[in-house]
Parts: C-alpha cells; structure tokens; sequence
C-alpha cells in the first residue's frame, strides 16, 4: 500500500471530509492515478488511526462528487474527474463569439427564448410612447425598491386574480437574478438545498457561488422521485428546494398535481421552502396539462415564485417579479435592494400597459400558434428519422426536447457538440446541467424556439447522420 501522510489539522472539520479533501489532491495532481483501486476500508483506518466508519464515508463523500466509483465486492477505484468547469466556459465563449449576423449562418437549436421576429415592435412603440406622453419624465426615474406599483398591480389583478398580497410581489430583472437575491438572503456557506437533477445551470452557478452543499435528487416522468427526495430530508437539514415546475429546463419534465402536493406537506413536515421557478408554463399544447403552480396550491407560506418575462417575451427588456412568504419578504427585499436598488422604471410601466391593454395575451396566444406547430413537426421527425438513435420525451408544451443517445452508440454529447458544430449546428450538451461532471454525458438538449421547419428538418437529419456514424 502507498504511503498517505495526513494530518488533521483542521479541529472544525470532520475528518472523513479531511480525508475526502486530501484524497481528491492526490488525484487531481495524479499521485493516486485514475483507475487505480484505493486502499480498502481497514488498512486505510489502521494506518491513518480512525475508525471504519470515518472511511467509508470519506469513500462515500468522494464517490458524491465525482472522485471515486465502487465497484461491488472488489472495492473503491479512483476517478480521474473532468474538468466541466472549462468545457462548460469554452460552450459559452463559442456562443458568445457567434454575432447574430453569424447566427444566421447556423442552425440553432441552443437559444433558450422566443424568436424576437414574433415580437409585435409596433405594438410596443406606440406603448412606450404612451407611457412618456402619460408620465414624461416620471417615467425614467427610479421607482419604490419593491418594483413600480402600477406594474405590481397589474401582476396581481391579471395573473392572480388580487389574491396576492401587493407588498410580497418584488420586480426582478428576470429570474436568474431572482435565484441570486433569494440565495444571497437565505443560504449560508454548508447551507443545503436540492435540486431536480438535471437542473437549470444558472442555478447551479448561483448555488455553487454560495458554496452550499447541492444534493441532486433524480427527476421521473412527472416530477422528482420522491422516495430519494424524503431519504435526503431525512438525512439532511434542507434550507431551500429550487424546481421548475413546468417544461423543466433541461429535462422538459412538468411536475405532477399529485408530486406538487406531496411536495408541498414535505416542505411543512422538514421545515424547507421552495423555490418554484416557472418557467414557459404559458407555452402548454396539450390539453390535458392542467397549469397549477407550486404558489396556487401552498397553504403553509412555503413557496417562494419566480417569474421571468424574458423568456417568452422579449429578452432584453430584463423583467421578472418574486412573490415572497410574509415571514420571508423583508429579508428578501433587502437582498434586492442590496443587490441593484431597482430594475428599470421605463420597462415596468411600458409592460404595466401592455399587459392592462390585452396585448399580453394577443401576443401569448400568438406565440402558442406558432410554436405549437414547430413541437409537433418537430415530435414527429424524431419519431420518424431519428428513432434508431435517440431516446425522446415528449413534454407537451414549452420550447424545448431533451434527448438520449442510445447507449449502444459510442459517442457523448460533448463529441456530437463538436461534430454538429462543425456542420453549423448549435445544439447544448446535457453535462452542463448537472452538478457532477460525470452524469449527462449522453444527453443534450435542442429548442425549436429559433428554427423554421425547413431548418429543424436539416438540422435533425445532420445530427441523425453524425450519430450513425458511430
């Protein structure tokens, strides 16, 4: 056996995560090699003087994060871990570097949001105008902290039917920030919170910025798997549980009636919160998707809901709105104040506007039409043409479909990422919405949101032509 020299200095912290730490160095910096099978159980308690069970959980603790695979009746093996962080900067950079001039040039099933060709500018401009003639220089100044009243009223009166206390809704710039002021306001460093697994990447930024512990809970057909979700629970004191509701991002997965409600009783009995983001719940093409949020359903002040605009409307315009718990609503309002004091005034109220005078609808119903129609040529191409090599869900509504190469081909998302790039097509692999570089890699994601049918036909046919390949 190799010589571990490790001392424990740390009196704070316990041991086996010492060892986990210490063991992680050595694999990183490839003292212990990948592959390479790890001492067992009892040589390594007797020769760092602790017991069996400090072991096993350093193992366990490693095997977590990605460090280490056990294999039944023959031991832990060492697991060289990828670096994610760097492919996950690299995706983003190449996105980035792409010009909307270049884009054109593309096929792109990454973008996230409605096309901006179905905007109604006209629309918009004529509201903007109005709402200078109305308020003139009223307009542009910065408004109450919580967000402008009149926009904050026609939230409530529209979406909520005045059933929401005026006071808990907050204006946000759109929900990424609305994850980054309820983190900042109530997780602390080692602070634990779970996630769907996949989950929204900006999440798990955020998340991961706080340096809170993320306990990733598997995702099924109609929501997260509840008996591994309790197991957590029980073993952990969860702050805060982050879900997307409906069209999950990446999975495209909507949550049950039935889940939400067991959820919701969970979150009384272990005293956690959660956060509902909702996202393109707007967007449902099959009817017997029922829209009932996480919020409609609390009886107990448990969920904190994010709203973002930006996705189905119009991105650069930035807007989104919390609806806190009373208990939890002023140390959430001065996280926002402490974050940016106010999201822009002239926005709110052309938005306030848009949606008092019905436009809001007439452009959701609009947007409906069109995209339901791209779903469901898109659903059936990837039963026609691309069944032998990918595994589909099919959500029912939302932009997007998340989906799996067969096991029996021998490629991952990151290789097709690659491939389909080099044929000038844009899709996201699904190893940047998990916590553990290790899981995804035969998932990737692809929207519809900025393609024709024309394009998504091309598009599909290149990606089932790299795949055959291998």
């Amino acid at each position: 056996m190799k010589k571990y020299n490790l001392s424990f200095t740390e009196e704070e912290t316990p041991k086996y995560i010492q060892i986990s730490k210490y063991f992680k160095k050595l694999i990183d910096e490839n003292f212990v090699e990948d592959g390479e099978k790890l001492p067992s159980i009892r040589e390594l308690s007797k020769s760092l003087l602790v017991n069996n069970a400090t072991i096993v959980n350093a193992y366990k603790r490693l095997e977590s994060e990605g460090y280490a695979v056990q294999k039944i009746g023959s031991g832990t093996y060492a697991k060289k871990k990828e670096n994610t962080k760097s492919f996950n900067r690299q995706y983003s950079e190449i996105l980035k570097k792409l010009s909307n001039e270049q884009l054109k040039s593309y096929i792109d099933f990454a973008g996230e949001t409605t096309s901006s060709e179905f905007f109604p500018v006209s629309t918009f401009k004529k509201v903007l105008n109005e709402v200078l003639d109305r308020d003139g220089s009223e307009a542009l100044i910065y408004q109450d902290s919580l967000g402008y009243s009149g926009l904050r009223s026609a939230i409530n009166q529209f979406f909520w039917k005045n059933e929401v206390d005026l006071d808990s809704i907050l204006i946000v710039s759109g929900a990424q920030q609305g994850i980054d002021i309820i983190s900042k306001a109530l997780l602390n460093v080692n602070d634990s919170v779970i996630v769907e697994q996949p989950t929204y990447s900006g999440a798990l930024t955020v998340f991961k910025w706080r340096r809170v512990n993320i306990l990733e809970v598997p995702i099924e057909k109609d929501g997260v798997d509840l008996k591994a979700f309790e197991k957590i629970l029980k073993k952990n004191k969860v702050k805060l549980f982050y879900t997307m509701s409906y069209f999950q991002n990446p999975s495209t997965i909507t949550c049950s009636l039935e889940k939400k409600l067991q959820i919701l009783t969970l979150a009384e009995k272990y005293d956690f919160h959660i956060v509902e983001d909702d996202y393109l719940s707007e967007l449902i093409y099959n009817s017997n998707i029922e829209y009932k949020s996480f919020r409609s359903l609390d009886k107990n002040d448990r969920v904190i809901y994010i709203k973002s605009f930006s996705k189905i409307f119009l991105p650069g315009i930035r807007i989104g709105y919390l609806i806190t718990p009373e208990k939890l609503k002023e140390v959430i309002q001065n996280s926002k104040i402490n974050t940016d004091i106010a999201t822009s005034s002239l926005m709110q109220r052309a938005l306030e506007l848009y949606i008092r005078n019905g436009y809001w609808r007439e452009h959701i119903n609009n947007i409906n039409d069109i995209y339901s129609k791209r779903y469901d040529y898109m659903k059936s191409l990837l039963i026609d043409r691309c069944a032998g090599e990918l595994e589909s869900f099919f959500p029912g509504g939302g932009l997007n479909f998340y989906l799996k190469i067969k096991e029996e081909i021998d490629f991952n998302c990151k290789e097709l990422f690659f491939a389909c790039l080099n044929k000038k097509v844009l899709i996201t692999p699904g190893v940047i919405f998990y916590k553990n570089p290790s899981d995804g890699h035969k998932f990737f994601r692809i929207s519809f949101s900025q393609t024709s049918t024309e394009t998504i036909e091309r598009g599909l046919n290149i990606i089932s032509e790299i795949l055959k390949m291998h």
